[in-house]
């Protein structure tokens, strides 16, 4: 603990969160972390169960990590990727003339295998938030969804 900030270092990486609400007490003693609360209402119980979960997937996250796999489909068009430094471009998508474009946050890595999207990374909210960025980023609009199923769609977590 620093202050009221919880730091989790490991192999792939070190984790920052903060850790205050009233009515809480989070203690860290050598490697036992400990969330405790002498209240009983809901609300406060519902937010001690939230810290220990984040904490829970803040170890998780620096020792083996988080992936998603997601899968390209299409049927009218076939969609091309390219990753830069900050962003995933999404070109040809239904025959678009403009590229669309999935912002990737630092901490993240993103590899392109073929028909697949591997998104991975240490921080489980950061790898989840891009990976709906770019299943969002091909949403398709202006035409029946029933029809034109195309896109990157998440078929997996790990």
């Amino acid at each position: 603990m620093e202050g009221s900030n919880l730091v989790v270092s490991g192999p792939k990486g070190t984790l920052r969160r903060g850790m205050r609400y009233p009515g809480i007490v989070v203690t860290c003693d050598g490697s036992v972390f400990r969330v405790s609360t002498e209240s009983s209402r809901k609300k406060i119980l519902a937010m001690l169960g939230t810290y220990a979960s984040h904490a829970r997937n803040m170890c998780t996250g620096v020792t083996s990590g988080f992936e998603y796999r997601m899968k390209v489909v299409y049927n009218h068009f076939p969609i091309q990727l390219k990753q830069t430094t900050e962003a995933l471009e999404i070109a040809n998508f239904l025959g678009e003339k403009e590229s669309r474009f999935a912002r990737i946050p630092e901490g993240v890595d993103v590899k392109i295998a073929g028909d697949e999207v591997i998104v991975s990374g240490a921080d489980k909210e950061v790898v989840g938030t891009t990976a709906g960025r770019i299943e969002r980023a091909t949403k398709v609009r202006h035409r029946d969804p029933r029809v034109f199923q195309d896109g990157i769609y998440i078929i997996g977590k790990a």
